[in-house]
């Protein structure tokens, strides 16, 4: 079992430093979609940010802004010193790539993304482009560097521990759902990060007493037919981390409610949309620190010599509206350790 004294919480984050970011996310939505050949323009001979989000600027904008936020605060400015290409997926596995190629055509100095998928289809395209990575699980196991330490190659970034934290946010689940004994896992299997975390999930589960089913997508077309196979056979669904079912969080939000399960998730988006709960790093330090990354590299560094990080900040996040909707009474204690409680 995993201790409860394991669990790492961050302090609660300031209102108001929220809001600002908040604030200054929602003012980046126009300039992160605007026009492409109107930015190409204006960008001039200014070093370029090749940026790919996997899904939309509304998602990512607290990311965005904590990005650009740090990039400022180390003297970039994008349309003064740098200019930056923003790229949104919009959950669509097959424009990566596409993005990626768009990077190059463009010549960009370096690019930026998170997510495991994003970053291997990047790293196909170019060997040359340095590659940061805000965010990606286990990056080792699937291949995106050869070492912490030492990435190799032209990608380097930060971790999210996606796959070692299974077992924490199994815990946590149960913990507010204490009759849980069945729990369905559901994820993206082309993501080979979500299948470590699947496969962690397994092998953790049986030693907190739980059964596990799990349920693999493959593509959008594989998501209501698969909730709908939940029905009756589970009393919890975690829900693995990917731009896909990120983009889908709502539809899948609505069916857990319906059939009163509790969720899991690994970050806050998710909860914001109808989700139970989450526990993970916290994403807007982990792209607050891509900025560093960044910085170095447009100073000259390269990708190889710059070791991956960990996340230092973690969250956990409960939606006290879905609670209710699930007939769930949530202990005191157990909210005085959240770092947000959503009402």
């Amino acid at each position: 079992m995993v201790a409860a004294s394991t669990f790492r919480f961050a302090p609660a984050p300031v209102l108001r430093r929220r809001n600002f970011i908040a604030l200054l996310g929602g003012g980046l939505l126009a300039a992160a979609a605007g026009p492409r050949a109107l930015r190409a323009q204006q960008h001039g001979n200014l070093p370029t940010i090749g940026f790919l989000g996997a899904t939309t600027p509304k998602v990512w904008s607290a990311w965005v802004a904590a990005f650009l936020q740090r990039l400022g605060e180390l003297g970039w400015v994008d349309g003064r010193n740098v200019a930056i290409e923003y790229r949104w997926a919009e959950g669509r596995e097959d424009r990566y790539a596409e993005f990626a190629r768009e990077f190059i055509r463009l010549k960009v100095g370096v690019i930026v993304t998170s997510g495991t998928g994003p970053v291997m289809a990047v790293k196909k395209a170019t060997s040359d482009i340095p590659i940061v990575f805000a965010a990606a699980g286990d990056p080792v196991g699937t291949g995106i560097v050869a070492g912490l330490a030492r990435p190799g190659g032209n990608v380097t970034g930060l971790s999210n521990q996606q796959t070692d934290l299974a077992g924490n946010r199994l815990e946590l689940l149960r913990e507010v759902a204490p009759s849980l004994r069945r729990v369905a896992v559901m994820g993206n299997v082309k993501t080979p990060n979500v299948t470590l975390e699947m496969n962690e999930v397994e092998v953790v589960a049986p030693k907190l007493g739980l059964e596990v089913i799990t349920m693999k997508i493959n593509k959008t077309e594989d998501i209501v037919p698969g909730i709908e196979s939940l029905k009756g056979r589970v009393d919890g669904l975690y829900v693995c981390t990917d731009p896909l079912l990120t983009t889908h969080a709502a539809r899948i939000n609505s069916f857990a409610i319906s059939e009163k399960l509790p969720t899991m998730y690994a970050f806050r988006e998710y909860v914001l949309n109808g989700g139970l709960m989450s526990y993970g790093p916290n994403f807007p330090d982990l792209f607050r620190r891509a900025g560093d990354f960044v910085d170095k590299i447009l100073r000259g560094m390269k990708p190889a010599d710059i070791p991956v990080e960990q996340p230092v900040k973690f969250d956990l996040i409960i939606n006290l509206k879905t609670a209710k909707a699930l007939g769930l009474t949530i202990p005191e204690s157990f909210l005085l350790r959240a770092n947000e409680v959503i009402e």
